[in-house]
Parts: C-alpha cells; sequence; structure tokens
C-alpha cells in the first residue's frame, strides 16, 4: 500500500504539471499556430528536451538511484556524501563542456536533426539554430536538478521532484503571454522561457536538499569507484532507457522533410500523449525503482517479482482504457484545447490521425517504463539494451515503410505513419522485455490475472460503445464556444470513466488486485 500512495502523491503532482502544460499548449496554439516558426522553435526545444529525458531522466537516473541506494544501505553516511559529491562535480564538468559544444555548433546540430531544412535552405533552419543556443544550457540545469531528484526520490522525497516541471510550464506562459509581443520574432521569446525553466527548477530543490543535510559540494571525481560505477551503468543505458525518446525524434527528422506544419502536429498529439504516459507511467516508474533496488540489495526475489507484478497490474487497469479513449476522443480533445487563434481545423484533423497512431502504442510506452526498472534495479545494463536496439531498428525501418506506404497511396496524412511506427516499435520492446525477464526467472506473474483481464476488456469495450454512440462530428465540436466544448468532453471523459469502472467491476475486478504485492 506504501508503494501505492507514493504513486498517487507522484501522479497527483504530475496531473497538475500535465494540467498546466495543457494550458501552455493552449497558449502556443492560439498565439503562434502550426507554422515553420513553430516547427523551429518545437525542434529547438525538442533536442535538449530529448537530451534531458535520454541523460537526466533516462540514463542517468536509472544508474545513479541504484548505486546511492546501495551506498544508503550500507549505513555509512560519511561515504554517501562522498558519493553525492564526485557525482555532482563530475556530472557538472562534463556537461559544461557538452553545453559549450551544442551552443558554439548550433547549426550543425539542428542540421542533424532536421536535414531536411538544412537541404531545402529553409528559414526554419537559422530560426531554430538561433533558438538552440539560447535553449541548450537547459541540459545542464535539468541534469543537475535529476541529480536533486534522484537523492530526493531514494530518501523515499516525491513531491518536490514531481512538482519541478510545473515551473516549466508557468515560464513558457509567462515567456508566450508577456514576452512573444515585444520580440522582433515572437516565437523566440519561448526560447527564453525554457532557459528561465532550468534555472528555477534547479533552485527549488536546494531547500529540500540542505534539510537532508545532502547539499552536493561539488567534486571532480572521474577515478572514484561510485562515479566509475555509475558511468559503467550509463553507457549502455542512453539506448535502453529511452528509446521512445530516439523513436519521437527520429519521427522529427523525418517530418522536416514532408509539409511544414508536420513538426507541430506531432508536437501537439505527443504532448497529449505526454498525460497519461507522464501522469501514470513516470510516476509508477519514479517509485518503483527504488523499491526494487532495495530487495535487490535485500535479497528478496520473491519481493522484487511481486513489485514488478503490482506495476503491471496497475499498468494494465489504467493505460488500457487511456488509450481507448485518447483514440475516440481525439478531435474533441484537440478541438477543445488548441482549435482557437492561429490553430485551424485542419491542424485538428491532421493533430487527430497521429494522436490515435500515438494512442495505439500507449499501453506499451507504459509498460516500458515498468519492465525497465526490472533490469535497472539489479544494474542489468546489456538485456535491455540488446533488446532496444532492436526496436529502435524496427522503427526505423517501419518509418520508412510506414511513410512511404501513405505517400504511395495518397493518404493526406503520411506523419500519421511517423506516430504508427513508434507504436509498434514500443510493442516490440515491451515485449523482449516481458520475456526475458520471465526467461531469467526474475518475474512471476501473481494469481489473479484470469480475472483481471477480461474485466478489463469488458471495461474497455463498454466504454469504447458509450463514447462512439454519443460523441458527435468534429464539426459540431467546433461550432460551440470554448466552456461549452470543456464542459461536454468533460462529461464524456467522466461518463467514460464510469462506463469503465462499473464494467470491470461487474467483471470481477476488486479493489484488492491493485494492492497485491505493493507491500
Amino acid at each position: 500500500m506504501k508503494l501505492l500512495k507514493s504513486t498517487v502523491k507522484v501522479g497527483a503532482a504530475t496531473v497538475l504539471s500535465r494540467i498546466l502544460g495543457f494550458i501552455r499548449d493552449i497558449v502556443f496554439a492560439r498565439y503562434f499556430g502550426a507554422s515553420g516558426a513553430t516547427d523551429a522553435f518545437f525542434l529547438a526545444f525538442k533536442i535538449p528536451n530529448f537530451m534531458r529525458r535520454l541523460f537526466a531522466e533516462g540514463s542517468f537516473s536509472l544508474a545513479f538511484v541504484p548505486v546511492l541506494s546501495e551506498a544508503r544501505a550500507s549505513g555509512d553516511r560519511r561515504a554517501l556524501k562522498d558519493l553525492v559529491d564526485h557525482v555532482a562535480g563530475t556530472l557538472a564538468g562534463i556537461l559544461l563542456v557538452l553545453t559549450a559544444v551544442g551552443v558554439f555548433a548550433a547549426p550543425a546540430v539542428i542540421a542533424i536533426f532536421a536535414p531536411g531544412w538544412a537541404i531545402e535552405g529553409r528559414d526554419e533552419f537559422w530560426l531554430s539554430a538561433s533558438m538552440l543556443r539560447i535553449t541548450f544550457p537547459y541540459i545542464l540545469l535539468i541534469s543537475l536538478t535529476a541529480l536533486a531528484g534522484g537523492i530526493l526520490n531514494t530518501f523515499d522525497r516525491f513531491l518536490i521532484p514531481a512538482l519541478t516541471p510545473v515551473l516549466l510550464n508557468l515560464s513558457l506562459i509567462a515567456a508566450a503571454v508577456l514576452l512573444s509581443g515585444r520580440m522582433e520574432v515572437p516565437v523566440r521569446a519561448l526560447a527564453w522561457g525554457v532557459l528561465l525553466a532550468g534555472i528555477v527548477q534547479l533552485a527549488i530543490q536546494v531547500p529540500a536538499l540542505m534539510r537532508l543535510g545532502l547539499m552536493p559540494r561539488p567534486r571532480w571525481g572521474w577515478r572514484h569507484s561510485g562515479v566509475r560505477r555509475i558511468l559503467k551503468l550509463m553507457i549502455p543505458t542512453l539506448i535502453g532507457s529511452s528509446v521512445a525518446q530516439v523513436n519521437l525524434l527520429l519521427d522529427t527528422v523525418i517530418a522536416t522533410f514532408l509539409v511544414a506544419g508536420s513538426v507541430s502536429w506531432l508536437y501537439y498529439s505527443d504532448r497529449l500523449l505526454e498525460f497519461p504516459l507522464g501522469v501514470f507511467g513516470v510516476a509508477l516508474s519514479t517509485v518503483i525503482l527504488p523499491n526494487l533496488s532495495r530487495k535487490f540489495a535485500s535479497q528478496n526475489p520473491h519481493g522484487f517479482s511481486a513489485t514488478l507484478d503490482w506495476a503491471l497490474r496497475l499498468a494494465v487497469i489504467i493505460t488500457l482504457p487511456a488509450a481507448l479513449g485518447l483514440a475516440v476522443l481525439a478531435s474533441p480533445i484537440l478541438v477543445t484545447l488548441f482549435q482557437y487563434g492561429a490553430f485551424r481545423m485542419s491542424d485538428v484533423d491532421m493533430s487527430a490521425l497521429s494522436l490515435s497512431a500515438y494512442a495505439a502504442g500507449l499501453p506499451a510506452f507504459i509498460a516500458v517504463k515498468v519492465l525497465a526498472p526490472g533490469f535497472y534495479a539489479r544494474q542489468d545494463t546489456k538485456t535491455p539494451v540488446k533488446i532496444a536496439i532492436t526496436a529502435m531498428v524496427s522503427n526505423m525501418v517501419l518509418n520508412l515503410a510506414f511513410v512511404a506506404s501513405l505517400l504511395a497511396i495518397g493518404f493526406r496524412g503520411p506523419h500519421t505513419g511517423l506516430a504508427l511506427a513508434s507504436s509498434v516499435a514500443a510493442y516490440i520492446n515491451a515485449g523482449l522485455l516481458y520475456r526475458m525477464l520471465r526467461r531469467q526467472g526474475v518475474y512471476q506473474p501473481e494469481s489473479g490475472w484470469a480475472r483481471v483481464l477480461p474485466a478489463v476488456a469488458l471495461g474497455g469495450a463498454a466504454m469504447v460503445a458509450v463514447l462512439l454512440w454519443l460523441i458527435g462530428e468534429p464539426a459540431q465540436w467546433a461550432e460551440a464556444g470554448a466552456l461549452s466544448r470543456a464542459l461536454r468532453l468533460a462529461w464524456l471523459i467522466a461518463l467514460g470513466a464510469a462506463v469503465y469502472a462499473v464494467a470491470t467491476l461487474a467483471g470481477g475486478l476488486r479493489l484488492r488486485h491493485l494492492e497485491k504485492g505493493s507491500s
């Protein structure tokens, strides 16, 4: 039950962040729409944001938390503080160099991630490069924030790290509303908003670290044993922990060869996918990693397996209705949130296509968040890397195959193929991770799955049937006012959730199915 409470706490903080994220994107859509200029900013933001997820939330956190948990379990406070100091100094030193290179070589970086713009010499290329020089230091600031968050999470202080994304959203909203009108290129204000957010997100961690007595005094420690262990674990997890992010970035690379607006359409649909993924997937992964690390360190294989089983069970119960709801309500959600000002109905149609494709992969994206810690907590990084490479190569092949096929048949939204390829690759990744955990004997399903799966399937089917019956045409939504749209969407979501809950209960699902293995 303690794990469930911690997950709820982190999830609640993330809900607040995601709500503000939606407000942020509503502001983006109203002020900037979907254009070449917004494409340029989204890429300039996506690159440091991608590196944040790859390094800070991905490989670094997954390598740092198990090693820090082990140091904490030893009971040697001085050794624990020494590890924190050396990790902080080494991480900061490496990232300072990386940031300097990124700022200096911004055009070359953009050329790598947006070859279509570079080849065609489009204005978006130079605009994006100029904004990348402003946003790139974010990777340094947010990685140090992740270091602080990893320390706090290890000591079961989950709330403050979970709340830091709120500051990013507030900063970007303020930049759009207060600063964009004062700049020659309005969208450039958002780049300054990203930089300010990084500074504030790092600063807010400091009081909590001081209360724990673990405020780092950075020291270079390339030869420090703990640092070397973390670096050794990080190298393979650079791929293994962030395949979904690599795949999404590949989507952007190919999208730069498609019509203007493709990058923005993928951005808005991905942002909606990020709501359940962030609220639940990231929260669950954040909570179970320290728990799994402690169970491995204390040689409790049954507890380790039970924790994984609880997390998978909770993931199935929550992600299936979330995925179905996103797919069925794609157009109403986009109309309600974004179809104002510069964001046209055609943008809604294009974004809805890719959102439905991304939604199909939501259960797999979250399953990877649950299954990968089953390896990292045991400091096994090689296995998930091999699996991740397979999934990433599959995504590359599927990207080209799906987009080429859609272009060949004249489909109006070829960018949809990019989203669909990411979803299929996520299932490949999750399936291989699950099979390997079973083969290694690390995970054994608990009793009760035969009751959970049919109940969830029944609930999902009932929810979809009701929503399809009541949803109406997208044009009807567009004709309504903002308040009317919001109230109608809220009613449909609440009704869908209620139908799902009643149907799953009728199918035999009970509260004990959420609690088993969570102690």
